[in-house]
């Protein structure tokens, strides 16, 4: 086999169908290897896990996909179409094409990572999930149950946690407006993102052909989910070994978001970085590593000595 060949056969693409929305499916790596798929956030489309997946895909079978109305994938036709059910049915459509048989690992990252959360506990689901690695995007069901209860709690402590994450997440009040936020990314925000992100976070964020179709049709993933879970919470649980990478610079995600899982997940491992919101790109090498590590325990049940320094909850 040429080395082309070899090359051609390390990466392909699909189309999966879920619904009425076709997503734009790569596969990297070999298929006889464990599965990893990774799921990206807002306003990113797949190509935000280059980086990671140029690491990965040489032990593993590394999956990614462009979230509904966002990149190659097909936008539906309105605004309930972004319910964390509908992104779940999604992603279970991605596992059937991509490893029918055998239980995956999700590696997610800020939206990415709070629509994976939706099938993590989801019980019918647990035989089908191996792990699952969750960075900077905490369960919404979670985050309302934490504000209840901090609100009951009625201290300085929780009051203030509750404040200042309300500070940090000026951005979601703001996209609840139907018209403020996409005439923002029409007149002119989709040209400008790269540069934003690199004078916040010190990030080459590479232009993205799709970046106005993704910063606009996003904005119905704040707008069906954010009110409907934060005002009613569900009780989700999940016996699926979580880890979780928690960039300590985070301008969006507090540690008490990251820490509303703990009463809910019963196998939880924490990592620190000294790093910003998009630490999939400022640190990939360290994002894959760690991934990296968490599967092949999850795979055999063998800690290694990056794993052993890991917070276990």
């Amino acid at each position: 086999m040429t080395e082309t060949n070899k090359k051609e056969r390390r990466m392909s693409q699909m189309v999966v169908h879920s619904g009425d929305v076709d997503l734009a499916v790569s596969c990297h790596g070999e298929p006889h290897n464990p599965t990893i798929i990774l799921v990206h956030g807002y306003p990113d489309s797949s190509a935000v896990w280059d980086p990671v997946v140029d690491i990965l895909k040489h032990h593993f079978h590394v999956v990614t996909y462009d979230v509904r109305g966002c990149g190659k994938s097909t936008v539906p036709g309105w605004m309930w179409d972004y319910s964390l059910g509908k992104l779940s049915e999604d992603l279970q459509a991605v596992m059937r094409a991509v490893c029918p048989t055998q239980p995956v690992h999700l590696v997610a990252h800020d939206w990415g990572s709070i629509q994976t959360w939706e099938s993590v506990t989801d019980h019918r689901l647990k035989a089908r999930i191996a792990s699952y690695t969750s960075i900077s995007g905490p369960s919404l069901d979670h985050i309302g149950q934490w504000v209840r209860n901090s609100l009951k709690a009625g201290n300085t402590k929780a009051l203030g946690g509750v404040f200042g994450q309300f500070i940090h997440s000026w951005y979601v009040y703001a996209f609840q407006l139907p018209f403020l936020a996409p005439a923002a990314w029409k007149l002119g925000l989709d040209k400008a993102w790269p540069g934003i992100v690199k004078k916040m976070e010190g990030v080459e964020h590479d232009v993205n052909p799709t970046q106005r179709k993704d910063g606009v049709n996003g904005i119905n993933l704040y707008r069906a989910n954010i009110l409907p879970r934060m005002g009613k919470p569900r009780v989700r649980h999940t016996d699926v070994p979580v880890q979780l990478l928690v960039p300590t610079k985070d301008r969006f995600v507090t540690p008490a978001l990251v820490e509303s899982c703990y009463p809910y997940a019963k196998n939880v491992w924490r990592r620190d970085v000294e790093a910003h919101h998009w630490v999939v790109q400022s640190h990939s090498e360290w994002v894959a590593n760690c991934v990296s590590e968490f599967v092949e325990f999850a795979e055999t049940g063998r800690e290694n000595p990056g794993l052993a320094k890991a917070r276990v909850v």
